[in-house]
This record gives structure tokens, C-alpha cells and sequence, in this order.
């Protein structure tokens, strides 16, 4: 939907009952939630979609303010360390999309925003729309099972892989080991167009040139020793879905050749074979390896690199992320196999699982908790039940004593407002200087009333 195919729209001011009327019935023919909100971020009416998916019955939003309503701030989104769309809108007078975490009926839930301003004659801004979508193949809260994040690291790289998506290109995931390239590479799949067909991983360390043709494209009876029956590949298997190159910069040179020319052509022979098969699969590739530096040294082919790398995404490491660690923590112990009774972590260690750097990312935190609950008789992690090197390696921050007493808690907001108290810089600076996300800071200093 573009803003020049809205219901023309004359004056300066979008107030009247008819206008807004006309507006609205327009966007009642629209599936997704939408509203209306004038220049001063107030809600003027929303669709029928909206007001089953994010309104309440008992909480009114019509003439409230739009941040009020999604983000339970006192002031816009840029002011409380977000991207604010009305700003980029007014500014481009043109579309401004952003990804953010909204309170919903359902609880905190990541939503994709695209704002459009509404140009009178005069190409002045008299109103917007404002289009959301609820990402449904990520958590802002506590889950069983998928990704699960709400840093600001976590939703950029989100963000990219929302755009990406509904789209053929292939995906590079870049990231240290244990970051979770294989969930964000579901999500890929998940999100796109494919997410009825199959999701086929493809595990490329450790194969040797041999095994890997034959897992890749498949072989035919009697191509080789022990081969009885023909086998069909993991191309194959991904035909109308995904197909995902985990650790990619594993494959042998000798076969980069043949796995370009599968990107390339489209087409493949089993091994031992003569037909010509194609294939059609969405790729996705991720590698925790310096693919550039590869190429430097001859380890990989540039022009494999340029096919694969179309899309890249940094995924963030854990101590790039260390605000989403309680929601990790959780939703890990929720994730154990036949767990009984509940599991919880007492402040004092998760103040020491938020302070350690996690060279072993997502991967690590997961086998320390497993760890820490075979010792846990309680059903409480305590400093005790966690490995006694774990403090040995901390996160390197600015201020590390805001994190190690935490955000919560007498000391910590005393140690806030004494850091308040004199520091001489924007919030943006102290959010910096406390090593924590200037959305995180604003949340603390309203409880605090020292906004």
C-alpha cells in the first residue's frame, strides 16, 4: 500500500469525523492491523485487525499516544533509545520501516512497523498509517522453543532477516560458534514462502570430498563399494524448501566447484548417474570461519564467496547481548527434556551468568545451566552450582559494578543515582558508560523517577 493510493486528503489537519471515517473504511479492506495517527503521534482509529490483535477492551487507545500504548513510554521512541519511524517518515516524507518490541494482549512481542505519511496538496504531513505484523518466529519472552532475544544486537540482526526473507536471496549467517546460526537460519525459512516445504541442515564440517557429494546430490546403485540401493540427496530432499550450509567454509576446494555450479546452473547428477536432475531450493550458508581471509590464502573460491554472500548477518555473540541472558537462561530451563518441577536462578548468579564474557556464546550458557541443575536440590541455581572458573573471563564494559550488582534491587539504584548524580553527558553517553542499551536506561531511570 503506498500513500498515493490512500483516500485524497485536503486542509492541514486530519480531525474531522469524516475524513478519518473515510479513512478508516479504506483500511478495513486491509487483512494486516493498521491505525491512523496524526502528527503528534496520537491514535485517530484503527482497522478491525488491529483492535483484535493488539487492543483491549479495558484499556482504551483512541486520542492516546501511540508510544504510550505500544512501548509504555512517557516520551516518542527516539527519546527512549528506539528508532522512531514518525521521525524518519516526516523527514523522507516518504515509508520508514523498523522492527520493535511492542506490549501486546499476549505480552511483550516483536512487531514489524512500517509507517507511510499521508501528503496533503501542499505536501505537508497531516497524518500517517502505521501497518503492523507480529513476528511469529521469535520470542521477546521466555520460550520452549525458537529464537528468543530483545537486545538491541539481537533485533538488528532480526531485522535483517525479516527483510530478507520473503525474498530468493541466498543468506550468509556469520557469527562465532554456538550463536544460534542454525535457529536464525530456520527463521529465515520459517519467514518465507517456502515455510510449508522442508528444512534440510546440511552439516558441512568433518565430511570428506566423497561423503559429501554423496550426502549433497545423492548416488546411484553400484556407483561405488557399499553402494546397494540409489540414495537420494539433501538437494534433493530440500526440493521446494531450504536448503542450510551450516559451517560452509568446511567444504573441500574440489567440491566448491561443484557446489557453485549447483547454485549457478540449478541443476546436479547423483553420483554414479548421467540424468541431469534440478533443483529448487531457497540457500542459506553460515560459517563462524573468515571466509575473506580464506579467500586470500586460496581455502576458499571468491566466486563461490559472491554467490552465498548476497544477503550476510552478523549474529551477535552472548556478550554482545548480555540484557537478553535472563531471558536465555529461561527459556533454556523451560527447554530441558522431561524435566520435572520448576527450575529458577537465584539473583546473586544470574547477576554472575549476566557479568562472564561466554566465549562458547549460547552453547556454553546451555551446558553451564544443564550443569548447574544436577546440583540444584531446590530446584534453585545458586554461585555454588555454576563452574568455579566461571567469573575468571568477564565481559569487558566501561562501568562492570552497574552489572555486577544488577539492574534491580536497593544497591543497584543507589548506585545508579550516585552515577547520575555526576555524570555531565547525553543519555546516550551514559547508557555507553554503563554498558548497557539506552532503551534499557530509560526503563530504570523512569521507575527511578530520575528521567
Amino acid at each position: 500500500m503506498s500513500s498515493s493510493s490512500l483516500p485524497p486528503v485536503s486542509g492541514t489537519t486530519l480531525r474531522s469525523a469524516p475524513q478519518v471515517q473515510a479513512l478508516v473504511s479504506f483500511l478495513e479492506q486491509e487483512a494486516q492491523p493498521m491505525i491512523v495517527l496524526d502528527p503528534e503521534y496520537n491514535i485517530l482509529a484503527a482497522n478491525t485487525s488491529y483492535q483484535r490483535q493488539f487492543a483491549t477492551a479495558d484499556k482504551p487507545y483512541i486520542g492516546h499516544k501511540c508510544y504510550r500504548i505500544s512501548h509504555h513510554y512517557d516520551v516518542p521512541c527516539d527519546r527512549a533509545g528506539e528508532h522512531c519511524p514518525m521521525k524518519k517518515a516526516y523527514e523522507k516524507r516518504g515509508p520508514d520501516r523498523v522492527l520493535h518490541i511492542h506490549h501486546t494482549p499476549r505480552g511483550p512481542e516483536h512487531v514489524d512497523v512500517e509507517l507511510r505519511p499521508i501528503l496533503d496538496e501542499q505536501h505537508e504531513v497531516v497524518a500517517y498509517v502505521e501497518r503492523l505484523a507480529v513476528v511469529r518466529s521469535v520470542s521477546a519472552r521466555p520460550s520452549a522453543e525458537g529464537l528468543v532475544g530483545c537486545s538491541a544486537p539481537f533485533n538488528e540482526a532480526l531485522s535483517a532477516l525479516q527483510r530478507v526473507a520473503p525474498s530468493m536471496l541466498p543468506v550468509l549467517l556469520q557469527g562465532e560458534s554456538g550463536t544460534g546460526k542454525e535457529l536464525f537460519a530456520r527463521a529465515v525459512h520459517e519467514m518465507s514462502d517456502r515455510a510449508n516445504g522442508p528444512f534440510v541442515v546440511v552439516d558441512c564440517s568433518g565430511l570428506t570430498e566423497t561423503l559429501f557429494e554423496s550426502e549433497l546430490f545423492g548416488h546411484e546403485k553400484g556407483s561405488f563399494t557399499g553402494a546397494n540401493t540409489r540414495k537420494q540427496g539433501l538437494v534433493e530432499t530440500a526440493q521446494g524448501g531450504t536448503l542450510f550450509l551450516d559451517e560452509i567454509g568446511d567444504v573441500p576446494l574440489a567440491m566448491q566447484v561443484k557446489l557453485l555450479r549447483l547454485i549457478e546452473s540449478g541443476a546436479f547428477r547423483r553420483v554414479g548417474g548421467l540424468e541431469t536432475l534440478r533443483a529448487d531450493f531457497r540457500l542459506v550458508a553460515a560459517t563462524h570461519k573468515p571466509l575473506k581471509e580464506m579467500i586470500t590464502d586460496g581455502r576458499f573460491r571468491p566466486d563461490l564467496y559472491y554467490r552465498i554472500s548476497a544477503f550476510p548477518i552478523h549474529l551477535p555473540a552472548l556478550r554482545e547481548r548480555a540484557d537478553d541472558i535472563p531471558l536465555l537462561v529461561n527459556s533454556i530451563l523451560q527447554r530441558r527434556p522431561g524435566g520435572k518441577g520448576r527450575i529458577s536462578v537465584a539473583p546473586v548468579a544470574m547477576r554472575q551468568l549476566q557479568s562472564y564474557a561466554w566465549p562458547g556464546n549460547v552453547r556454553e550458557l546451555r551446558n553451564v545451566l544443564e550443569r548447574a541443575m544436577l546440583f540444584c536440590d531446590d530446584g534453585v541455581i545458586r554461585p555454588e552450582h555454576l563452574p568455579p572458573d566461571l567469573g575468571m573471563e568477564a565481559v569487558e564494559r566501561p562501568v562492570l559494578p552497574v552489572r555486577s550488582i544488577g539492574l534491580q534491587g536497593e544497591s543497584g539504584d543507589e548506585h545508579l543515582r550516585k552515577v547520575m548524580a555526576g555524570f555531565r553527558g547525553t543519555r546516550k553517553e551514559l547508557a555507553f558508560h554503563l554498558g548497557m542499551s539506552e532503551r534499557t536506561l530509560y526503563r530504570r531511570l523512569k521507575a527511578l523517577g530520575l528521567d
